[in-house]
């Protein structure tokens, strides 16, 4: 009864506000204030015009009533469960009486950034300082949500005159908003923010849950875009779903497995260690690359139990190399923070190694240079720290992309740098790329930590980090991933091939 109620009385409201607020205003108030006085004089006059504001008045109230209720008294904002009850309701007036509306989305551009160099309080502020600027770019009628830390969800009332150049018009309105400089702490902060949005004409669905879905794809983006919703993004939507559950299966089936790739000493020119790298071989598509397949494992939250499955096999592996005499001192495993943020996994670790009876040594957990630069939390120091005092060795990967400081390096007890395949590009013939090499070899030489270049593609690149001092160099110059099976035949073969060419000696000796 009370929905019924409600939406007769926004019904009735619109009506009248077309009524009083179009162009036929005039004649129509024109036509009752005469009316009026004609059938009962001067009193009737003065009534009427009293009566006819008071009406629009109670009709605005009585509409607006229940979320004014329950917006914040400070901010304005609509608890989560409040704005969906309101979207329900504008999308049903909308669909009844034929009209349009909008719906859209916000993110802030990095934000955890933002709380890693100011604190969350900071954040806090600035975050509570837009919300009253997105509140102040909306309409009275307009209904907004905050969504996490760093998104708004905004639902805009019905209206005729709503179209995909109005949605953009908004939409860069509150970008131009929100770009407007922050006081904090005695700071400047310049925030941005990302826009996607979806006409109620163009959802995905009958009902007003389709169109708050359609936000998430819209909300795919780079900084400080404004994007609408597509039937296209919702086919990518049904693709990326299909893949996501084709690649839990494929990881159960045995299908997604290590690759490994070759380290080579510069100093002995002997195979120092693998990389393992995730492989997943489609029955009818083949090799399928990792940027491809690992984001759906992630959206999945597989990311652990790809991990599982890459020690596995990778520790059979090297029992498999011991067992055919061919000494491999180690093999890396990437980590993702989110598997460091395991509070059981020096526990896990410390199991598979006693499993398969091997040394821990033999095992290099590679971390991004990027995991150890934001601030990682307390489970993830105490992780790598616990790994470090195991025996792991701990790889610190794509070096050079981050801000890794030398405290963090000596923090979590790192054994070697791996160093970014973007400084060795080239780096045989651009002398500018040869001294970035020459600073990281020198500040890890004075550390006492070990070095591997990746990315090596040339004998001239190999030439010169040896040269340089570089103690591992790793790269397609070297040998492509290549399944377990190729591996024994390649050692070998590398092997044999020692016997008759000269070492490249590099500056250091190194532990290989």
């Amino acid at each position: 009864m009370a929905n019924r109620t409600s939406r007769f009385l926004t019904r009735l409201r619109e009506d009248l506000r077309v009524v009083f607020y179009g162009p036929q205003a005039l004649a129509f108030l024109s036509a009752v204030m005469l009316a009026a006085y004609w059938w009962g004089g001067e009193a009737m006059f003065i009534g009427i015009g009293i009566l006819v504001p008071m009406l629009l008045l109670a009709l605005h109230s009585a509409g607006d009533s229940g979320a004014s209720a329950m917006r914040d008294a400070t901010t304005g904002v609509l608890q989560r469960a409040h704005f969906d009850t309101m979207v329900a309701r504008i999308w049903q007036t909308a669909h009844e009486q034929q009209v349009s509306s909008a719906m859209l989305m916000l993110e802030l551009d990095d934000f955890e950034s933002l709380i890693n160099q100011h604190g969350q309080t900071a954040a806090d502020t600035v975050a509570a300082r837009v919300t009253q600027r997105i509140v102040t770019a909306l309409r009275d009628d307009d209904v907004v949500t905050r969504t996490g830390d760093a998104r708004f969800a905004i639902c805009c009332a019905p209206s005729s005159r709503f179209d995909l150049e109005t949605c953009i018009q908004l939409a860069s309105r509150i970008q131009v908003a929100i770009e407007e400089p922050i006081a904090v702490d005695g700071t400047t902060v310049y925030m941005s923010c990302a826009v996607g949005f979806c006409l109620n004409a163009r959802a995905p669905g009958p009902d007003s849950t389709a169109w708050m879905t359609a936000l998430v794809e819209a909300r795919r983006r780079g900084p400080s875009t404004i994007r609408a919703f597509s039937h296209e993004m919702q086919m990518a939507t049904t693709a990326r779903t299909a893949l996501r559950e084709e690649a839990a299966l494929a990881l159960e089936s045995g299908h997604i497995q290590p690759w490994y790739q070759p380290q080579i000493s510069t100093n002995t020119g002997k195979v120092s260690g693998f990389e393992a790298l995730a492989r997943w071989v489609h029955p009818e598509r083949g090799v399928i690359p990792p940027a491809e397949f690992l984001p759906a494992l992630e959206a999945g939250g597989l990311l652990e139990r790809l991990s599982e499955v890459m020690m596995y096999h990778t520790f059979t592996a090297l029992k498999a190399w011991d067992a055919a005499g061919e000494h491999v001192p180690q093999v890396g495993v990437n980590f993702s923070g989110s598997e460091l943020r395991n509070p059981r996994l020096v526990e896990k670790i410390t199991w598979e190694l006693d499993r398969f009876d091997l040394a821990p040594d033999r095992l290099a957990v590679e971390v991004l240079e990027t995991v150890v630069t934001a601030a990682p939390d307390d489970v993830v120091c105490r992780n790598l720290g616990g790994l470090g005092k195991l025996g792991c060795r701990i790889d610190l990967d794509d070096f050079g992309t981050g801000n890794a400081s030398i405290a963090a390096i000596r923090r979590f007890s790192v054994s070697r740098i791996k160093i970014d395949r973007s400084f060795v590009m080239k780096s045989d013939r651009d002398p500018e790329q040869q001294r970035m090499i020459s600073a990281i070899l020198t500040m890890a030489e004075r550390l006492q930590v070990e070095t591997l270049a990746e990315g090596v593609e040339t004998v001239g690149e190999h030439a010169l980090l040896a040269q340089l001092g570089c103690d591992h160099v790793q790269g397609f110059g070297i040998c492509r991933p290549i399944p377990f099976e190729q591996t024994l035949a390649w050692i070998r073969t590398h092997n044999a091939k020692l016997a008759d060419t000269p070492a490249i000696s590099g500056r250091r000796g190194n532990a290989s």
